[in-house]
């Protein structure tokens, strides 16, 4: 890749202490034309971020950071993909990654958005990834966070379906590094947080662990994300790949081959391991914010010229059809006060351009 000079994130110096709210998010159970029902958290009003988990995962689990990009000018639609969460598992065990996209792309044509800004976090990032190579009329930019994409994590797919259990060990390490997100001695009230998030998801997996069987075939049986990648960069999707440099799960080499085949920014967040976004929820809102500065805001920005919106509700109406279910779905932003005090990012992070 023909890089730049890096341009680093802010400093991690803490601020003095100043209280702060956040926007509530609602929950809710959706069901599609063809009866499948889906679980969805959304907050917010703007452009439409939507938001997909990764494996094991539920996008309620992110609330933490959710609130905050919400003050980012995002209306937050957090997914749960099939077979997690809220929503339901696909109609056959064996499906492939591909149609974990194709429902997440028809959840987003039911809901009544016309075009997303659309992050995936590991698992996510693939279907998010795979969405926008087959329908890029539904894409402003993509968010591929610590994804499972790039060519060494293709060989590391290889290397698991030559020996499964493989995989059994990396479902391992995924727990472990989940767990290591809790702060118990440095910040136990944010411990004691995370872990009201985190503790019903790991019960709920512990109750119907089948539940997991279908994803894990799916990464499994699916093809590389060569030709998904490559094809972003025909459709010339803004796309910017984030990763946390000590990541075991998918470790930066791929992100940085991930980011070259689809002409994308690179962003490495330093000390960061694969489930960061749970650790700090301050990260990745001020990532967002600094990305907001280039290639994302310039998508928006072009959307929002050519349609020649004046305000946020003349902007709502290019993202958004007229009856958009998502609309009736989103709750008046009430804020609750949090009881925490705000923080500055904890982790800095080096933008790589194209």
């Amino acid at each position: 890749m023909n890089t730049s000079e890096p341009i680093t994130g802010p400093a991690t110096a803490r601020p003095g202490p100043s209280p702060v709210a956040a926007p509530r998010l609602a929950r809710h159970t959706f069901t599609l034309s063809d009866g499948h029902k889906i679980g969805l958290a959304v907050c917010g009003r703007g452009v439409p971020l939507v938001v997909v988990h990764g494996f094991t995962a539920e996008g309620f689990l992110y609330a933490q950071t959710l609130h905050r990009l919400v003050g980012k000018g995002f209306k937050v639609v957090a997914i749960d993909m099939a077979g997690h969460g809220g929503t339901q598992g696909l109609p056959t065990t064996f499906a492939r990654l591909g149609d974990y996209s194709e429902l997440m792309s028809q959840v987003i044509d039911e809901l009544g958005i016309r075009r997303a800004v659309l992050a995936g976090h590991s698992m996510g990032g693939r279907v998010v990834a795979q969405l926008g190579a087959a329908h890029p009329e539904q894409v402003v930019a993509l968010l591929l966070i610590d994804a499972i994409v790039g060519d060494e994590w293709d060989q590391m797919v290889n290397a698991f379906r030559l020996s499964p259990p493989l995989l059994a060990g990396l479902g391992a390490l995924l727990v472990a590094d989940t767990l290591s997100t809790l702060p118990l001695v440095r910040d136990p009230v944010q411990a004691a947080k995370l872990w009201r998030l985190v503790g019903p998801t790991l019960a709920g997996h512990a109750l119907q662990p089948w539940r997991l069987v279908g994803p894990a075939y799916s990464i499994l049986a699916t093809r590389g994300s060569r030709s998904i990648l490559d094809e972003i960069a025909v459709q010339e999707l803004p796309t910017v790949v984030i990763t946390g440099d000590r990541d075991v799960i998918v470790p930066p080499c791929t992100a940085r081959s991930a980011a070259e085949r689809a002409n994308g920014e690179l962003v490495t967040v330093r000390g960061a391991g694969h489930s960061w976004l749970l650790k700090d929820p301050e990260t990745l809102p001020a990532i967002v914010a600094e990305l907001l500065e280039g290639r994302l805001g310039g998508a928006i920005r072009t959307d929002i010229t050519a349609a020649g919106a004046a305000d946020r509700d003349e902007l709502e109406s290019i993202y958004y059809e007229p009856d958009a279910a998502i609309l009736a779905l989103t709750p008046e932003l009430t804020y609750t006060r949090l009881n925490d005090t705000h923080r500055l990012p904890r982790y800095r992070w080096t933008i790589t351009r194209p």
